[in-house]
């Protein structure tokens, strides 16, 4: 029993037990810092904080987290059932992945502003959900894009006039960053290097614009895009409309996701589920979503993926730049590998097979 609590103590000291210091002063090289900035807040009303670590290299990541979502008032007042509702557990994911100091790692010596999620809102809203429970008035803060707004504003003057600039998220990050590139590049008009890269995000809702607009409130250049069921085939067909080929695409997804089939389910039929049936459709629903960015977007760069598949389900794991981006998956390609290749100006796509194509 002793052993075992050590081994939990390790591990946990090593993951949701990290914490930052919080940045006062110059920021050192290479060190992960908390930015907290005044008025922030996760959906609990709790502090909320973005990270941040300086790196060598004139470039930049800003990385968004992941984490579920709301999409309407039934989600919010459910909390964390459906998203992650505090921002207080989260340091540790930013130093693994993608941004790692491992040697193999091409995006070691970048500077990273890193978004951890507590809004249930993509990032994205400026708005509060009221309700009355137990005779008491209760408040979720669906405030990402406050909080995304007040940290880049904090962070910038710390990070110069980088030359290049990815913009990256899985899951609740990679629809964030769908939503937010436009408004992160031009945040950084020095960066003439810019790629995007979405990872594990597809949710089809009819309701996307009505949850942006009523739920949320993001801002209107925001809410504005989405128009279909597909809110990242409508935000990176609207960023490539008009950025054009000035900047790089990237999406990236296994090819039968074990969460995002999970929330679609709910989506579909009310009930969170796993099953084969589901990873069935939503495989069918990735086929349809490369084909429509292939064809809203010439030269996008697609990376379907198989890791850890169930044997009896063949339901896949969800989410790749916070884990196992270095593992060459497929055609003895790493995801790390193909979105460095893409920041270099060779945008590739890796594992379509998969998806029968």
């Amino acid at each position: 029993m002793v052993i075992t609590a050590v081994i939990v103590m390790v591990i946990l000291n090593k993951t949701v037990l990290i914490k930052h210091p919080e940045l006062i002063g110059e920021p050192e090289v290479a060190k992960w810092y908390r930015v907290t900035p005044e008025g922030t807040k996760s959906s609990d009303g709790s502090e909320w904080h973005g990270l941040i670590r300086i790196g060598t290299e004139n470039k930049v990541v800003v990385y968004f987290f992941g984490g579920g979502v709301s999409i309407n008032g039934y989600t919010s007042r459910r909390g964390t059932e459906f998203f992650a509702t505090t921002a207080k557990v989260q340091d540790f994911v930013a130093s693994g992945g993608i941004g790692s100091n491992a040697k193999d790692n091409p995006f070691k010596d970048w500077t990273f502003l890193v978004l951890p999620y507590a809004s249930g809102d993509f990032h994205s809203g400026t708005g509060e959900y009221h309700y009355t429970e137990g005779g008491k008035e209760k408040i979720v803060y669906h405030n990402g894009y406050n909080n995304y707004s007040a940290f880049m504003d904090t962070v910038k003057p710390y990070v110069g006039q980088p030359d290049t600039l990815l913009v990256t998220g899985f899951s609740a990050g990679g629809f964030a960053t769908s939503l937010l590139a436009d408004d992160v590049i031009d945040r950084f008009p020095s960066a003439k290097n810019t790629t995007i890269c979405v990872d594990s995000s597809l949710l089809l809702y009819d309701g996307w614009h009505e949850t942006a607009t009523d739920l949320w409130q993001s801002p209107v250049e925001i809410s504005n895009r989405l128009t279909g069921n597909n809110l990242v085939l409508d935000s990176l067909t609207a960023l490539y409309n008009k950025r054009g080929d000035s900047i790089k695409i990237l999406f990236d997804c296994s090819y039968r996701d074990d969460t995002l089939q999970e929330y679609q389910a709910f989506i579909r039929m009310g009930k969170m589920e796993k099953s084969k049936e589901n990873g069935d459709l939503f495989q069918n629903d990735l086929n349809e979503m490369v084909r429509s960015l292939q064809e809203n977007i010439p030269g996008i760069g697609i990376y379907i993926w198989n890791y850890n598949e169930d044997p009896k389900t063949h339901n896949t794991q969800h989410t790749i730049i916070s884990s196992n981006v270095f593992d060459k998956l497929e055609e003895g390609v790493s995801v790390a590998d193909w979105i460095y290749a893409a920041v270099n100006g060779d945008v590739q796509s890796h594992g379509l097979e998969l998806l029968g194509k």
